[in-house]
């Protein structure tokens, strides 16, 4: 009882939040956004208040708090502040609570009456304009970082799968053209399930949404027949947390390119799902349940598309390691821990290629996740889905995210 009673302006609990390091001349704080979209709020703390933030677990009471603030830095919080900080957060949605509840309830609401996903990124991480958008992505494919222009050696085989970064368009654009490169010359089919990351973790592992997703290059629709066989053999659950989707980028960052590729010469239809789960749930016999739900959704999944009679590419939209201060490292990475980390995520995507997501989920429980593998989930999903006789690194490469050379690494790929 003790535990359900713990008031949470006592005990505050931050949300699963994420944060950057800034600089500003000499001195260093820390950004904190939610990825959810939820709270459109930044704050930009000092170091002394982001070790604060790090006790607002929910298990340290205001004064527990305080008692460490003392411990560390040799002086008083006062409780005033403290409170006050608290009380910030809370107005902002940065902490869990009934503020955060009634928000979601209603974020809920919103998005399911409205009549389709609107595009939340066009004219931020892409061209809003449709004429402007199609000259970008054509600029990607034939940029002199983007694929060769040779013929793909898998051109008119029917393709199964593939893997794209979800990184800002304007940036990793050239990657992802390598794998859509792969879409455009091989044999296509018209439905296609995207698997997104979910940033902002999910507690079902998987989310699906009925919503069709508008871009500037027009609506994608998503495949009715599919949902409702998928709903009608037991996938109602995995609808709960749809509006995960409303302010996450990973999926919508596809969708030009396949309107791009395959869209414009014929209709496509997509059923969207957004993916969360560790790589420890699907080995450690302590997380079996989430295990268990996971290998539940993707063979309902499995059982759902070999029903419906339809031919299927899968998508993973995913990212690879994210290394530096911005993700948790004391020091910034240097060219030799780089070097370092993108042979360890070639070495990873081996058993990637080889179409084995259990030595995948083994390569990365072994080292700890230490890198922050982002894009398990969606891959590995991808791996239990196809039915890929091979897989194939197209592309590598890797972007700074921040001031300190925080970097993330990313790939695309193609299963035949």
């Amino acid at each position: 009882m003790a535990e359900t009673a713990k008031d949470p302006k006592q005990f505050p609990l931050l949300r699963n939040l994420q944060f950057s390091p800034i600089k500003d001349k000499d001195e260093q704080y820390v950004l904190f956004w939610d990825p959810t979209g939820l709270s459109t709020e930044k704050l930009v703390v000092p170091l002394n208040y982001f070790y604060l933030l790090q006790h607002f677990d929910g298990e340290h009471s205001v004064d527990q708090i305080g008692a460490q603030y003392l411990k560390k830095f040799g002086e008083f919080f006062m409780p005033d502040r403290l409170e006050k900080l608290v009380a910030d957060l809370d107005q902002k949605l940065f902490l869990e609570g009934e503020r955060v509840e009634a928000a979601k309830r209603e974020a809920q609401a919103a998005y399911r009456r409205a009549p389709l996903r609107p595009a939340a990124f066009a004219g931020k991480s892409y061209e809003g304009d449709g004429e402007k958008l199609k000259v970008q992505l054509q600029g990607f494919l034939s940029s002199r970082e983007g694929p060769d222009f040779k013929p793909s050696t898998n051109k008119g085989n029917r393709i199964k799968g593939i893997v794209a970064p979800h990184y800002e368009l304007g940036v990793g654009g050239p990657i992802y053209a390598w794998a859509y490169k792969e879409l455009q010359e091989a044999e296509t089919p018209d439905l296609f399930v995207i698997l997104g990351t979910c940033h902002a973790g999910l507690k079902n592992c998987f989310a699906v949404t009925d919503k069709d997703f508008e871009t500037p290059l027009g609506v994608v629709p998503v495949n009715k027949d599919l949902l409702v066989r998928f709903r009608q053999n037991g996938g109602e659950p995995f609808f709960e947390e749809d509006s995960s989707h409303r302010n996450e980028h990973s999926i919508e960052f596809q969708l030009p390119f396949l309107q791009h590729t395959v869209g414009s010469k014929k209709p496509i239809t997509i059923l969207p799902i957004l993916c969360s789960f560790p790589p420890a749930c699907v080995i450690d016999p302590a997380l079996r349940p989430m295990g268990e739900r996971v290998g539940t959704f993707l063979s309902l999944l499995k059982h759902t598309m070999a029903e419906s009679g339809k031919e299927v590419c899968v998508i993973a939209s995913a990212e690879l390691a994210h290394i530096g201060m911005r993700y948790g490292d004391p020091t910034p990475p240097t060219d030799f821990s780089f070097h370092r980390c993108m042979q360890t995520d070639l070495e990873m995507l081996k058993s990637v290629e080889e179409l084995n997501g259990d030595a995948f989920a083994q390569f990365i429980h072994k080292e700890e996740d230490r890198r922050r593998i982002s894009g398990f989930s969606a891959i590995y999903s991808l791996l239990q889905l196809v039915q890929a006789v091979k897989g194939q690194v197209l592309r590598y490469d890797r972007s700074v995210t921040d001031q300190f050379n925080s970097t993330v690494t990313y790939a695309s790929m193609a299963f035949f």
